[in-house]
């Protein structure tokens, strides 16, 4: 089973980082209302980076990094798709 680490971008111009195993069905849970607590208020939300991973524990570190990743970073890395 493929794991994803994905970049939403929020209808205010934020960025929510999540994992999941299905981003297709994930980024309409967001869009639907049932996805993140901090997309529920900004939606609707848009799928703008995707990132497959071997395995879920990698998919959770991904996460965590790009969550670290300062505003600017993650512009480059949703530019080099």
């Amino acid at each position: 089973m493929p794991f994803f680490c994905y970049l939403l971008e929020c209808a205010d111009g934020t960025y929510y980082t999540g994992w999941t195993t299905d981003p297709t069905r994930r980024e309409k849970e967001h869009n639907a209302g049932r996805g993140a607590k901090y997309t529920r208020s900004r939606r609707p939300v848009k799928l703008i980076y995707l990132e497959e991973q071997p395995d879920r524990s990698s998919a959770l570190k991904r996460e965590r990094a790009i969550k670290n990743f300062s505003r600017k970073r993650k512009e480059k890395l949703v530019k080099k798709i």
